[in-house]
């Protein structure tokens, strides 16, 4: 896949301003940097604010890159996301990644088909992955896709067929949906959603009583509110915003998002990073002129990294990120 230069007349990254409402969250002066380039497709992007850098996945290549400022990217961690010996094709690499309430770096693995967590650390001779969740009642997962932790410890993840060679058509799928499940901090997992087709990104409401699901479905592209009940599990849902019309012009689909502390979705999706209000008003966009993969909020939480195809972006908010 090849993409227009991120500065071309074309695709020069701007900020599409829709309500006057954004300028509260980003201001009218705002710039968007482009901090590194040269990945295939660069995902999951994740702030570790313990050592303050940035993670993030190069998904084809099997990598996890780590930026810092001053240091620039560089590769932090191979195999990231497929630690087997025999060759594959397909999206094998890591993909989403998660901190999780203690401090430790939660990966979904494609190409193993599981959501495992770094015990080892970098320095040791190669890096030891522990099995979070593979299977649910006895069935492999596709290939885990996006988390996002509770604060009580419990683990939320999606799971399409990308990181399959043959996708939707792969002879080693075990699982005829698509879901959105939970890890439960005993261990424990269950399906939450089977009737959403491509779950991709997934993000709590700042109160935690709302899962904002992302589906990538190019036939349906939108992002659900599912209620969070009291035990965690997931009750009714809306539709909060179809992006069906702006996928007609603009490329990319729903995928990662961020909730900033007010309630506000930092959406990917057709042309950048859509914000949306949590009653679904689209006030703007940051056209990042390239499909958009994710985004995390980093630094003092007011500063969105985003990993748009094959470069890393960041933009300053006065929106601040819940949790920071």
């Amino acid at each position: 896949m090849s993409a227009a230069p991120a500065g071309s007349s074309r695709d020069r990254p701007a900020i599409e301003r829709l309500d006057p409402e954004l300028d509260r969250l980003v201001a009218p002066d705002t710039k968007i940097e482009i901090l590194a380039q040269g990945f295939e497709w660069s995902e999951g992007p994740v702030w570790v604010k313990s050592t303050g850098y940035l993670l993030f996945s190069d998904v084809p290549r099997n990598v996890i890159m780590r930026w810092e400022e001053g240091g620039g990217a560089h590769e932090w961690l191979r195999p990231s996301g497929y630690t087997g010996r025999e060759p594959r094709g397909g999206e094998m690499g890591s993909n989403g990644l998660a901190i999780d309430p203690e401090g430790r770096l939660a990966i979904c693995q494609h190409g193993d088909r599981r959501m495992a967590r770094l015990e080892a650390p970098l320095s040791a001779p190669a890096p030891r992955f522990s099995t979070l969740a593979d299977r649910c009642e006895g069935a492999r997962f596709n290939s885990p896709n996006d988390a996002v932790f509770h604060p009580n410890g419990d683990l939320y993840f999606t799971d399409p067929p990308y990181g399959l060679v043959k996708q939707f058509e792969d002879p080693a799928r075990e699982l005829s949906y698509q879901g959105v499940f939970r890890r439960r901090r005993s261990g424990a997992v269950d399906c939450l959603v089977r009737d959403m087709t491509l779950p991709n990104g997934l993000a709590f409401s700042p109160d935690l009583k709302t899962l904002y699901v992302s589906q990538s479905d190019p036939a349906a592209p939108l992002w659900r509110a599912f209620e969070v009940h009291p035990d965690g599990s997931l009750g009714a849902s809306r539709v909060l915003f179809d992006a069906s019309a702006l996928a007609k012009s603009r490329s990319g689909l729903p995928d990662g998002l961020k909730v900033e502390t007010s309630g506000n979705l930092f959406a990917t999706g057709p042309g950048g990073v859509l914000i949306l209000t949590p009653d679904g008003r689209h006030l703007g966009t940051i056209l990042t002129g390239q499909r958009t993969g994710n985004c995390a909020f980093g630094d003092d939480g007011r500063t969105l990294y985003m990993t748009a195809h094959m470069y890393l972006m960041r933009v300053r908010l006065t929106a601040k990120g819940a949790g920071f």
